[in-house]
This record gives structure tokens, sequence and C-alpha cells, in this order.
């Protein structure tokens, strides 16, 4: 991006709006050109594994504030929820 002229103010922010645009277009071409050809895009998630770990979130968090004895103990059945599949695999691996 070239500036035709020291003080053009005006000229520059055009020039850059005109580039941002263009790149803005590209991007979404090339988004569009990968859904076509059903690759998923580098910053879109591909299947649904956010909704099934958060089902799972849920069903753990559940599971692991009822068998809570006390405050704490929820809470900490809380943050167990978040990271169960470390516990699932530590248990599959150990076999």
């Amino acid at each position: 991006m070239e500036r035709k002229a020291a003080g053009s103010k005006k000229g520059f922010k055009k020039e850059f709006k005109d580039e941002w645009k263009k790149d803005w277009r590209q991007e979404m071409r090339d988004v569009k050109e990968m859904k076509r050809m059903n690759v998923c895009a580098p910053h879109h998630a591909c299947g649904a594994g956010g909704a099934l770990y958060f089902v799972g979130f849920i069903g753990a968090a559940v599971y692991y504030v009822q068998q809570a004895t006390g405050f704490w103990y929820g809470v900490l059945g809380i943050l167990k929820a978040l990271v169960w599949p470390a516990f699932l695999v530590y248990k599959l691996l150990g076999l």
C-alpha cells in the first residue's frame, strides 16, 4: 500500500479501507470455497465436538454435585466436571 502524498490522510484512509475490504472479500471467498469442498476453515469448528463436550460437562456436573456432601465438595465437583475426559483417558489407559 503506497501513500501518494505525505499529507494526504484521506487518500491513505481510503486506500486502507479498500485494501481491508479486498482482504475481507478474499477471505469470504476462501471460506465459501472450503465449504464447497467440505473442508473446515481454520477459524471454524468442524463437527459437533463442542456440543458433545458440553453435554458431557452438564452430565458430569450433575453427577458430581449430587455426590457432594458439602459446599466445597460441590465446587470441586464442578471443577472435576471440566476435566472429566482426562479422568476417563487415565482410567482407560491404566487398564
